[in-house]
């Protein structure tokens, strides 16, 4: 991101449209909601990522006049609008929810408030970031959910789309919830661990599975991490990583982050003869680790099976989020300023119900129990309501309207979730490192309910309307039900 000149990462028809609006001198400000309308992977949750690579692209968001030349080439843009995007410069607000943060369907994620011109030509980079790390964050989370408790190693390289998704995937996985990553690259640019093994080529190049441990036992001691399965397992690989432990304790070398690796067969069968193994030969701290094409339903399935496994490595399933490949955020017009200052509120009509948009300039509120500290529901607002917690709240579900609670005066608290990123145009948001990112979305998931986290059928965590919300949306639609 720091290196590529990303501005003419958008689709065509973003820059038709600004050539319209130029043209036609109507670059009104305007609201624009970045959300989402399902929980990826079936989840009962998702965890948004990728505001600080929307930073960088904002920041840096300049034709350059080899993009200018580019356009020009193409015979469908005139000289003044390409004159107008020579000194193209970003100048509106953006609002966001943190990254790392717990959210569910409908919430704005990203909000931008700007002239429509502006707002338009960033719709398709904002939502290829958000919508990819929020994926593999996602998905990390789950993973991470399933190990209960034990370390997850991303190490997907390889297998992503690409060294971008490779990159980035790597951070949203950290973000996720692992512990560490194998890219390098990953771990040079975000300041996360880096972790690793050996390959089976290593054992392969040796003149037998023993040398090739006793080597890279002499080379790493406080990381040896033997894999185990490129002959045999239980038949020489692991009695040969037991024969080079027993000679590093022999030698005095303290042992330290040292066991094995499974990388293929049934891996609750062979990790538990392994434990038995190495317990019996006095090794009761070595680490089982495991790969093999793992997910968070291997990985519960094994956990059921009580695999004496206690780190997994996980690939092709967390960097591409194998079974549910899109995040599937969208980016909708909700309001246009007027000439009084006043937001004039816009909605997207569909015959299906979950693509009919909030309209409006809104924020997000998370109300939590005030005694359990757990979340109870989020409420969608305008942004310039405000809310009392000393004071009874009624929630209803907007579609069902008859569901409904009232959560007694002084029972429950409120925190706002957006925050401001951009003001007129000038940055006025830090972005936390990933690790402290991480940190922060192990907190905000412990505010989830135990019953919100099932891999399966979990519990529905609620996104209500404010009343005033609620109110403004049914006006619009009964005006254009008026009007048909």
């Amino acid at each position: 991101m720091s290196t590529m000149n990303l501005s003419l990462l958008t689709d065509l028809y973003e820059l038709t449209m600004m050539q319209g609006y130029f043209k036609s001198h109507n670059n009104k400000t305007v609201v624009f909601d970045a959300f989402y309308r399902a929980n990826p992977c079936n989840n009962g949750y998702a965890i948004t990522a990728g505001l600080e690579q929307v930073i960088d692209y904002i920041k840096n968001l300049r034709f350059s006049p080899q993009d200018v030349a580019y356009l020009q080439s193409l015979g469908i843009f005139e000289e003044d609008f390409l004159e107008y995007l020579r000194h193209f410069s970003f100048s509106g607000d953006i609002y966001a929810i943190p990254e790392g943060t717990v959210v569910f369907p409908r919430e704005p994620l990203v909000k931008v408030i700007a002239p429509i011109m502006e707002a338009q030509l960033v719709e398709t980079a904002i939502l290829t970031i958000i919508n990819h790390q929020s994926l593999i964050a996602t998905k990390t989370a789950r993973i991470v959910h399933a190990a209960q408790g034990d370390g997850i190693m991303e190490f997907g390289l390889r297998r992503a789309q690409g060294p971008d998704a490779g990159i980035y995937g790597a951070r949203a996985a950290m973000i996720g919830g692992c512990i560490g990553t194998s890219n390098v690259l990953a771990g040079q640019l975000f300041d996360v661990p880096v972790k690793g093994t050996h390959a089976h080529s290593w054992i392969m190049s040796f003149e037998d599975e023993y040398t090739a441990f006793k080597t890279y036992a002499d080379l790493y001691p406080d990381a040896c991490i033997l894999l185990v399965d490129t002959y045999d397992t239980l038949g020489s690989g692991v009695l040969n990583a037991i024969r080079v432990f027993t000679e590093m304790r022999e030698a005095g070398i303290r042992l330290a982050n040292y066991g094995i690796r499974l990388d293929s067969g049934d891996l609750a069968y062979l990790s538990k003869q392994a434990r038995r193994m190495l317990d019996e030969a006095g090794f009761p701290d070595a680490v089982i680790s495991a790969s093999s094409d793992l997910d968070e339903n291997l990985i519960s399935s094994l956990k059921l099976q009580k695999a004496a496994i206690t780190s997994w490595g996980v690939g092709t399933n967390l960097i591409t989020s194998k079974d549910c490949p899109a995040f599937g955020g969208v980016y909708k017009l909700a309001a246009i300023k007027q000439e009084d200052g006043t937001f004039l509120p816009k909605i997207k009509l569909s015959e299906n119900s979950e693509k009919v948009t909030n309209p409006g300039n809104k924020t997000v509120y998370r109300i939590y129990e005030k005694n359990s500290g757990k979340m109870r529901a989020d409420l969608i607002a305008l942004a310039d309501e405000t809310f009392d917690p000393a004071q009874k709240m009624k929630l209803f579900d907007p579609v069902e309207t008859w569901k409904k609670t009232t959560l007694p005066a002084g029972s429950y608290t409120m925190k706002e979730l957006m925050t401001p990123v951009f003001l007129n145009g000038n940055c006025v948001y830090t972005s936390p490192s990933v690790m402290e990112i991480r940190d922060y979305c192990r907190r905000d998931l412990d505010t989830l309910w135990d019953e919100c986290k099932r891999l399966t059928n979990p519990h529905k965590v609620y996104v209500d309307l404010s009343q005033k919300l609620y109110d403004m949306k049914q006006a619009l639609l009964d005006q254009y039900d008026a009007e048909s």
